[in-house]
């Protein structure tokens, strides 16, 4: 499992290289390659699963977008396998880049940063409002008053004690050139959420009836079609391993098409189980009451989740850096080859002030961020929004652009261009929806 995690690492923190398919080192099986899939879906999209059903009208409205987004999170992974195999290329930009061209190459990389980008602030947003409920629940154990009680001062406020947790933890940990701390967590974030899924089940059937706020198993009515569209964006930061999925499937043994059928319809079915079982139950114990980050719904003496909060909190903290290093590199290397071009001299001095340069802006600006977007819901409406040019629209060109050239019948020709198509219509509708919403609640329209 040690080694497992270790190279699962090793695989995102190299989004930016090259390497050949045939590459010389261990391969993955089946279930290494599952494994890391699941690593990759599951993590602080979790959280937000109780509020998006709350969101999308009850249970069943939200089971419902699942299960059809399901059919599109397979299909995307399907077809970046096959274009992985067909072009020769390991890396998500660069198999795109290969088979849409070079124009399309560079939206992927822009793409890619700024989501990179957004996943940092949403995770500044989440260790911002875990150390909210850890303050107010040492004061009550020092105190004894209840956390309603607590007098204001600057010092503990948590927007203060955030910014002491990036320049004094993360940053020393985002400046160097390789986070050797990867290999020691890479299995924390995945903990983290299984324990999550346990801990709300576990609390859903101990708490006291009176306690327990059910939510509806489903509404009907114009409205609840209407609210069932605005679940997308979370389903798509919460499934979102397809950046990684072409550096796993380069990565593994057996590369028949078939077989990558199989390893992404198990791994999006396990992901499909846990998520639904936190954002049933999440739900069901809330109803409307239920947070955007379902972690701020249960009282700060609840133990169960006490742990929870720190497992997310240190999982954060340690993955926040891995986050930086492969926004920065897609930044950093065309940066130091531009140089390279104008006949200058890129000296280790020239490297490291750019690296210096490139980690504090990048850490402070999604602090700015994190701080005055406080609510994670908003966040992940922009994420889900960007996550759609990955999981559909550079899927849905990838597989257009191939079936231009791809020696296949007319007929399946047609066939897998016209999914391409709707695949790729589905993805500019979800971003313009969530775009849309995102940019409303920012202004508080909704």
């Amino acid at each position: 499992m040690e080694e497992l995690a270790r190279e699962s690492i090793s695989l995102l923190t190299s989004a930016t290289a090259k390497p050949a398919l045939d590459a010389d080192g261990p391969r993955l099986g089946s279930l290494g390659a599952i494994f890391i899939m699941l690593k990759s879906a599951l993590g602080a999209g979790l959280l937000n699963f109780p509020w998006a059903f709350e969101r999308a009208g009850g249970v069943r409205s939200a089971v419902t977008v699942e299960l059809v987004s399901l059919v599109f999170l397979i299909s995307g992974l399907i077809i970046l396998g096959y274009s992985s195999s067909i072009s020769g290329q390991c890396t998500y930009q660069a198999v795109v880049k290969e088979v849409c061209g070079p124009a399309i190459g560079q939206l992927c990389e822009i793409c890619f940063v700024f989501n990179l980008f957004m996943i940092s602030v949403a995770f500044l947003v989440i260790v911002e409002d875990q150390l909210e409920k850890l303050c107010l629940s040492l004061y009550e154990l020092i105190t004894g008053l209840p956390e309603s009680e607590m007098p204001y001062h600057w010092y503990t406020d948590q927007r203060m004690a955030l910014i002491v947790l990036c320049f004094v933890l993360i940053l020393p940990l985002s400046i160097p050139k390789e986070i050797s701390i990867q290999k020691y967590i890479s299995v924390l974030g995945t903990l983290a959420a299984t324990y999550l899924t346990v801990a709300i089940i576990i609390k859903y059937h101990t708490m006291h009836p009176t306690q327990v706020h059910i939510g509806p198993i489903y509404s009907s009515g114009i409205s609840s079609w209407a609210s069932m569209f605005s679940v997308i964006p979370t389903i798509c930061f919460g499934f979102q391993c397809h950046e990684a999925s072409i550096a796993i499937y380069s990565s593994m043994e057996n590369q028949r098409l078939s077989h990558w059928v199989f390893i992404s319809v198990v791994s999006m079915f396990f992901c499909l189980v846990i998520y639904s079982l936190t954002g049933v139950y999440g739900y069901l114990t809330f109803g409307k009451g239920v947070k955007a980050d379902i972690l701020m719904s249960y009282t700060g003496d609840d133990i169960f989740m006490l742990i929870a909060r720190l497992l997310f909190g240190i999982s954060i903290i340690t993955i926040y850096p891995i986050i930086l290093l492969l926004g920065r590199s897609v930044i950093q290397d065309p940066l130091l080859s531009w140089r390279r071009r104008s006949s200058a001299l890129v000296t280790e001095a020239f490297e490291c002030r750019s690296r210096y340069i490139l980690t504090v802006l990048w850490i402070v600006v999604t602090l700015v961020i994190a701080m005055f977007v406080p609510d994670i819901g908003k966040v992940i409406s922009v994420i889900g929004g960007i996550s759609a040019f990955f999981i559909f629209i550079f899927p849905g060109l990838c597989l257009i652009f191939a079936m231009q050239s791809e020696p296949v019948s007319c007929k399946i020709r047609v066939v897998l261009t016209f999914w391409g198509v709707v695949t790729l219509i589905c993805g500019a509708f979800i971003f313009g929806q969530s775009t849309t919403i995102a940019v409303m609640q920012i202004l508080g329209k909704v």
